[in-house]
């Protein structure tokens, strides 16, 4: 069985576009690859700097998109967030637009996950080699 990870994500500009305060358009594959990632048993955490009436809309929005999150700003759903504390939460993965290198595509995150706990289809990854990291 492959192992199952907690994903954080951000919502404006990692899964909608950044049109903040308002709701942008859903980024290409962005709920599709959010599905999938459920569907191969991954927690997922909306993780957003969204709180209140905005952060209901980004929930919602998500909702009527197919996707409920495991836990909303916090690290699993029965924690209570004190606000005079950091934010910080516990998860195995973040994706965020403003990754170091900036936010890749969604089919490109949903190869990187899959590769790491072991869900890949042999044709679908190429080796090739990378002059940094050698072989990926």
């Amino acid at each position: 069985m492959s192992p199952t990870l907690t994903i954080a994500i951000d919502f404006d500009g990692t899964i909608v576009e950044n049109k903040y305060p308002e709701i942008g358009k859903p980024l290409l594959f962005a709920f599709e690859t959010l599905k999938k990632l459920q569907e191969d048993g991954h927690n997922l955490i909306l993780w957003t700097y969204r709180k209140g009436t905005r952060l209901e809309e980004a929930v919602t929005f998500c909702k009527n998109n197919g996707i409920s999150f495991y836990a909303v700003n916090k690290s699993y759903p029965e924690e209570n967030f004190d606000e005079s504390l950091s934010r910080k939460i516990l998860a195995d993965i973040f994706i965020d637009d403003r990754n170091i290198g900036g936010m890749m595509g969604w089919g490109e995150i949903y190869q990187i996950i899959s590769k790491k706990t072991g869900r890949k289809n042999p044709k679908q990854f190429k080796k090739k080699k990378n002059r940094f990291f050698g072989r990926l």
